[in-house]
Formats: structure tokens, sequence, C-alpha cells
């Protein structure tokens, strides 16, 4: 039976899309095609049509509204896809903030057994069950916040039983909530402790134990490798991707965080989905990226919190690239995963115009985790995942005003969240 919800008295629609518009590069990142004064009709969890309010009563002839949301001349936007982030942990990791406070740099608190390490062990004591219920939460608080799909990564287990135990539990999370998810496997996040001399030795576990476990209960659709200086090398990443595409497992690569590390140039050659982070992003890479179909995503809560540089956005959206910016929360580096503080600092930092920093947030974050086609724009035959503002004077108000939510609701297949 279908249903029929109508949002009416909306101020305006925004991130209007052609259904054969995948993601948006260079000058097409600026251009946000909006409709003012207007309605949008959903039947049953999809977009029906949308319009101005004159002609409403014409839409509506042939169909029965069961469910009116009166938007209060808020905009209405497609909802954040967020395509990077390690929502699943066992705890904060404040203490850590407070070294960094004290001038200790993001390498000498990894060496400290701080960082990844410290999540890992904090994970490895944690149940399943509880490993769940803590992520449940985060991810509700999300959803709330405006973000309508996901990325969520393992790499917090270092072990072959807490990474099944991390991917598991993404595993739950993706029938307990009515986005779509999509799983990471990020084994080779760091090298475990005991490994720290023997790390073909940790390598030859990822991909002789932890892949075939893995690709067995069919509990990721991407694999990822931090690719930087301190953790993955080239050669090692190349040899770790190689094994990943053996079970389907696209790549997607952390890459040049911490330097010009060659992490772009496997990713692309591996035909990655995205390469994400980029503080350190050169010619070389722009030229390496144009070449390819691989998503450059940025993360600059990150270099925010941090202090590091942030991906240098407005050079390649005018190289001609395109970009994704997404979260990374995660209890080190982005304890945050709302994405209207990314929109924000895509503009205030990263001098992205508001329309450039929402496609970037929308339609490419949709493109690199390969939902483009259901999600991430205003379009027919769309999932229903929108977000309805709390009347704004205009778009930039929404990045302008960073320190408050301008979400007023969300919807998700249609229904309110």
């Amino acid at each position: 039976m279908k249903t029929y919800t109508l949002i009416s008295n909306i101020k305006s629609i925004v991130g209007i899309l052609d259904k054969n518009i995948l993601l948006k590069k260079g000058a097409e990142m600026g251009v946000l095609n909006a409709i003012e004064n207007a309605y949008l009709i959903i039947e049953n969890n999809c977009i029906f049509g949308f319009g101005k309010m004159e002609d409403l009563s014409n839409a509506v002839q042939n169909i029965t509204i069961s469910k009116e949301i009166n938007a209060n001349y808020g905009m209405l936007l497609p909802a954040f896809v967020d395509s990077h982030t390690h929502i699943v942990f066992a705890k904060w990791r404040e203490e850590e903030f407070e070294m960094r406070i004290k001038g200790k740099s993001y390498e000498q608190i990894a060496t400290a057994g701080g960082g990844i390490l410290n999540s890992a062990k904090k994970l490895q004591s944690m149940s399943e069950d509880e490993l769940f219920i803590k992520a449940l939460e985060r991810l509700h608080q999300v959803i709330k916040q405006g973000t309508g799909a996901i990325e969520i990564k393992s790499g917090y287990g270092l072990t072959v039983a807490d990474e099944l135990k991390m991917l598991r539990v993404i595993a739950q999370l993706k029938n307990a909530v009515p986005i779509p998810i999509k799983a990471t496997f990020l084994g080779a996040h760091a090298f475990p402790t005991e490994f720290k001399q023997n790390r073909k030795g940790y390598i030859d576990l990822i991909i002789n134990e932890m892949l075939p476990n893995v690709a067995q209960e069919n509990l990721a659709d991407y694999f990822d490798v931090f690719c930087d200086q301190g953790f993955y090398t080239v050669e090692e990443t190349d040899m770790l991707l190689n094994a990943a595409a053996k079970y389907n497992l696209k790549a997607k690569i952390h890459a040049n965080e911490l330097g010009y590390t060659g992490g772009v140039q496997i990713g692309v050659k591996h035909k990655a989905l995205s390469v994400d982070h980029l503080e350190y992003t050169g010619q070389e890479e722009i030229d390496c990226l144009l070449n390819s179909n691989t998503m450059p995503v940025g993360l600059p809560n990150c270099s925010f919190f941090l202090g590091i540089p942030y991906m240098p956005a407005r050079k390649m959206i005018d190289a001609g690239l395109p970009v994704c910016l997404a979260s990374d929360y995660n209890p080190g580096s982005s304890p945050n995963g709302r994405m209207g503080f990314v929109v924000s600092l895509a503009c205030t930092q990263m001098k992205l115009t508001p329309e450039e920093a929402i496609n970037a947030t929308t339609i490419n974050g949709a493109y690199a985790i390969e939902l483009s086609e259901t999600h991430g724009s205003i379009t027919i035959g769309k999932k229903g995942n929108l977000i309805i503002t709390k009347p704004v004077s205009s778009l930039a108000f929404i990045p302008y005003n960073f320190g408050n939510d301008c979400v007023e609701s969300v919807l998700i297949n249609g229904i309110e969240f």
C-alpha cells in the first residue's frame, strides 16, 4: 500500500540533482540547485516529487496525503553522508587531549602507548554487547544531528578475535538503525606492541587469518590501510591491498595525514574508492587524482582538534577535483560526529563556499561509499533521508552559526527520527 507524506511551507529545497549525477567536481561543486517556497512529497520511503507551493494543489490531485509536516519556512536539504568514521570504540581518550595541550605530538603520544594502541587496549577488554550499546548511542546522536548514511571502520581490535568483534558490532548496528551503514575492515590501522619488531608477522596475520575470517562471515564492504609516516609503508600497503582484492574488498586508504608518503598514489593504483585525510597534498597528488575515479576525502575535525594542516580543498577544487568531507568521528583525534560542524570548518578553515561544503558532505560523501544512486541529493526516487532546518535567513547562516545546531528535524526513509 502506498502512503504519501507531504512536507509543506519549505523556505528552500536545496541540493536538487538529476538522477544521473553521482558526484560533483571542480566548479560544479559551487552549484547547489534550489527551489524557493516549496513542497516535497515522499511516497513510502522515497522522494516522489517536489515543486513550488503555488503548484501543490495540482500535485496532490490524484494521491491521498496520509501525513503532513509543516517545515515552517525552514530549509530542506539532503541528509549528510559521513563516509569516514571510527564510531565503534570502548572509551574516550581525554588524557591524551591534556598531553597535547602540554606539547606532546601525535607521534610522541603514539610512541608512549597512546593513540590507536590505547583504544585497542581498552576495546580488547570490553564485551561485544557493551561495545554495541555505546556505539548505538553515538549513532543515534549523529542521526539526530543530520547524518543519513555512514561508514564505520574497525581497527581498534588489532587481534583476530577483536577485529572480528568490532565488525560484528557494526553488523549489529546495520540491523539496529534505519540508515545505511558501510563496514570497513581496518586491521592495518597500527602495529600491535607485540609485533613492533615483527611487522611482517602482523601483516601475515592480517592476510592469512583476519581477511579469510572477515570474508567468510561477510563482515566488511571495504578494506582500509593507514598508509602514512610511522605506520604502513607503500610497499606494505600494496601487499595488503592485493590480498584484500582477492576477497573482492574494495580499497579505502588513510593517506598523507602526517607527510608526503605516497598513500594517494598507491590508493589510485588500486582504484581505491577514496583516499582520506590528505593534509599533505601537493601538485603530484592532485595530478594523480585527476587521472582517477578516486574520491579525495578531507577530515577537517581532525585538523581542528590536533592543530595540524587542513587538506588543501580549495586548491583541489580549483584544479577540477571532486572533494568529499567527513567527520572522522573517533576518540583520539575527532571526538565529534556532528557534520554541521564539518561544514563550518570547510568554510572557515578550508575556504569552501557553503554550496561547496554541502556538496562535499552529501552527494560526494555518498559517492565515496557507493550510495550516490540512492542518497546524497534531492532526487526523485532517492531515499527520503532529509534535514529540515530551523528558520534561517540563508544557506550561509548554517556554517556561519557554527556553535548552534540548525537542524530542526531529520527524516529517515520519510519518517521523522
